[in-house]
């Protein structure tokens, strides 16, 4: 399933849980609702507000038990009228899966080639940082470049969205936490980032952090760590590697993570990105105001943003 968060054009209201299939999107409450009432439960129908929350954050903060009961749904009215459920993708406007995570894990320098254009040394444990909510985007918003910065880069990364509490799990168990994958461009500021020993001022500007167009689950995924990945800017190729450079491979991160931090449903760990970042070019070459940023990693999709002077 590939999960999203939209609100249809032109209307106003919440954001709302739903599911792309081919060109439409279906909104997931509304199904669940058809369901139950195919199932005769109408009483639960009347009240599914309280059974399956609408909301995208909370949908995904309750985790696999919200995701089992949308492709219970999803299963149930294959074959059924969609009037009122299904919007064509055109008329939707989609938001960044989840717009509010508790936690946003972003993890440093995890591509070997990476490491190296950035002239550091290959960490011998993954380096974790964070991002706040403010930076975060949707998949057809704009990266907004504020003035503070002349060092705005791209970052093309895998990223792992948790389905259920992970707390000192193996490496075994760690991928049964994961509720899906998504594509997350971990915008940076280089000339913040440096200021300081700490990454934080440069990694969590305001609507800076474009993350989507939607989870996928982990059924259509396969295995994380053999996924082609990367960035074009303006049409031209600038990153282009492959999920099994990880240093740090995604299962190895979520066991990492959990001995320390406690990983919730609905948390976003962003994994790393790849060689061809801005700044590692010679000369360096940043992003400015009206370039686009073209993000790909096999099996998920394509998210594309464009870049303006805040």
């Amino acid at each position: 399933m590939k999960l999203v968060s939209y609100k249809l054009k032109g209307k106003p209201g919440p954001l709302r849980i739903g599911i792309v299939v081919n060109e439409n999107v279906i909104d997931i409450q509304e199904a669940y609702r058809k369901y139950l009432e195919m199932e005769r439960k109408q009483d639960l129908a009347d009240h599914v507000q309280y059974v399956l929350p609408s909301d995208p954050a909370t949908f995904l903060s309750i985790g696999f038990d919200a995701v089992t009961k949308a492709r219970k749904a999803m299963d149930a009215i294959e074959n059924e009228e969609l009037d009122n459920i299904s919007f064509n993708r055109e008329t939707v406007t989609l938001s960044a899966p989840n717009p509010s995570p508790s936690k946003i894990i972003c993890i440093g320098k995890n591509y070997l080639d990476h490491a190296m254009e950035m002239g550091g040394e290959v960490p011998d444990y993954p380096m974790l940082f964070a991002k706040f909510t403010n930076s975060i985007i949707g998949p057809e918003d704009n990266i907004e470049k504020p003035n503070v910065t002349e060092k705005l880069d791209y970052e093309v990364e895998l990223a792992v969205v948790i389905g259920k509490e992970a707390s000192n799990v193996s490496e075994a168990k760690a991928l049964n936490h994961v509720a899906g994958y998504t594509l997350a461009n971990d915008t940076s500021a280089r000339d913040l980032q440096k200021r300081t020993s700490q990454f934080l001022q440069g990694k969590t500007l305001d609507n800076s952090t474009p993350i989507g167009p939607w989870i996928v689950t982990p059924d259509e995924i396969g295995d994380p760590s053999n996924l082609s990945i990367r960035s074009l800017v303006n049409g031209e190729e600038r990153q282009s590697s492959n999920t099994s450079k990880l240093i740090f491979n995604i299962p190895y991160l979520i066991s990492f993570i959990s001995k320390l931090i406690t990983l919730n449903p609905g948390d976003i760990i962003l994994s790393g990105t790849p060689d061809g970042v801005g700044a590692g070019m010679s000369p360096p070459q940043f992003l400015k105001d009206g370039d686009t940023v073209t993000l790909e990693i096999e099996k998920i999709g394509i998210m594309e943003n464009k870049v303006i002077e805040k």
